[in-house]
Order: structure tokens, then C-alpha cells, then sequence
């Protein structure tokens, strides 16, 4: 029986009580008075999975777009400090342009 986080994460308390009375692990000892939460991280430590979330972007270059954007933040600063309103506006909208890029990208 091999699960994902994922799996895991959609079942509810009796299933995952289920699984963990299958398991001779000491990390699931305990476990008809774990709620949701702790139960799903004893589980994943048992079976040795990793309950990080990894987003994948597609098409893009996370790094540069990254790098751009401490760029604008730099610039941005540099705006506050100047009380250049019009330079400030256009940066932050750029901020925000390549943040949404970066989101609509994630799968």
C-alpha cells in the first residue's frame, strides 16, 4: 500500500486511523487520539513522505523572474525615498504583473 501526501491529505480521520492501525511504526503509536493534523504527519513520517508541497512553473524561468522582481524592488525603494509617485506606481505594477505570471503558471 503506497500513498502520496496528497491521498493522505483528502482522506478523512477514520481512513487515516485505518491506515495508521496497519502500520507497526512508532511514529503512529497513539494514534485513535490524534486528530487530523498530527495523524497525517505520523503517517507521512512512517512511510517516509514528504509533506512539502513542491509547485512546478511551466514555461517560465522562475529564477530570472524572481531575480527581476528584487530588481523592481530595489527600484521601488528608491521611488519611496525620491517621492517619485509616478515612477512608485509604474514599478509596483510591474511587481504585481510578474507575481501574477508567476501564479497563473504553478501547476
Amino acid at each position: 500500500m503506497s500513498f502520496t501526501y496528497e491521498e493522505l491529505k483528502k482522506k478523512n480521520v477514520g481512513e487515516l486511523r485505518e491506515i495508521a492501525a496497519g502500520l507497526e511504526e512508532e511514529a503512529v503509536q497513539g494514534y485513535t487520539q490524534m486528530n487530523k493534523e498530527h495523524l497525517l504527519k505520523a503517517i507521512c513520517d512512517a512511510l517516509k513522505l514528504d509533506m512539502h508541497v513542491h509547485h512546478h512553473v511551466v514555461g517560465l524561468d522562475k529564477t530570472k523572474i524572481k531575480g527581476e522582481i528584487r530588481e523592481l524592488k530595489k527600484k521601488r525603494d528608491q521611488a519611496i525615498e525620491a517621492k517619485d509617485h509616478a515612477e512608485l506606481k509604474e514599478v509596483r505594477l510591474q511587481i504585481r504583473r510578474l507575481k501574477k505570471k508567476l501564479r497563473q503558471a504553478m501547476v
